[in-house]
């Protein structure tokens, strides 16, 4: 049985070079969003220490409550470093990006 020949596959196209202004804006972004985890984690850390999600005494929540409290708490410190947080993000932003973030 003669079958016919396959073509090779065309090479796709290059595609074209990204803007270094995209590309510096995107690695902002990046920096940003990883200045913004850092500070969240910190955040998170310290309110678990507060014991913002202690039960109190009797009547608490019990085991469900005691499991699920760091989550709580990691949404909190998400929330108020998406917010402005304590400043540590930008401190570490500008880090990241080799600048003095001192004023």
């Amino acid at each position: 049985m003669d079958l016919p020949a396959i073509p090779p596959r065309a090479a796709p196209a290059a595609a074209p070079a990204a803007a270094p202004a995209a590309a510096a804006e995107a690695s902002d972004r990046a920096a940003r969003a990883t200045a913004e985890a850092f500070e969240s984690a910190f955040l998170a850390e310290m309110l678990k220490h507060t014991g913002i999600n202690r039960t109190p005494g009797q009547g608490g929540g019990g085991a469900g409550e005691d499991a699920f409290a760091s989550f709580l708490t990691g949404e909190y410190a998400r929330l108020i470093a998406a917010r402005g947080g304590i400043g540590l993000a930008e401190q570490i932003f500008a880090a990241i990006q080799g600048k003095d973030a001192t004023p």
